[in-house]
């Protein structure tokens, strides 16, 4: 059941994300920026907290996770370091995503060859 739960929520993400490629004139890059800020906003409102733990990695995955990610590292920064945390939280607790996203950009660059698109 854990599994369909992860899919419909992911699904959904992915559904909202396709509904503002075709419908608005967003790029992809402003529409990525929207739903990592999206996650920040609901898990400050404390709306995001309940959707993760009912979907689980259907909600912790897709970029609304990162942003959620960011502001729970923000949180406990802020917690255990005082107004020093709320700048180092978020980088701290997402430090995984972020390296991995660095290391393997790197390899795929090494791999293919990267480029401009014409």
């Amino acid at each position: 059941m854990d599994y369909i739960k992860a899919f419909i929520v992911g699904g959904l993400f992915c559904v909202v994300g396709q509904i503002l490629i075709d419908k608005t004139k967003m790029t992809p890059a402003r529409i990525l920026v929207c739903f990592v800020t999206a996650g920040v906003l609901l898990t400050a409102l404390g709306i995001y907290e309940p959707i993760v733990n009912f979907a689980g990695a259907g909600a912790t995955v897709p970029l609304t996770g990162f942003g959620y990610a960011l502001a729970k590292g923000v949180e406990k920064g802020v917690r255990e370091q005082g107004l020093l945390g709320a700048f180092t939280g978020g980088v701290m607790g997402t430090a995984g995503g972020i390296a991995a996203a660095v290391f393997f950009g790197y390899v795929i660059s090494l791999i293919f060859k990267p480029g401009d698109k014409t």
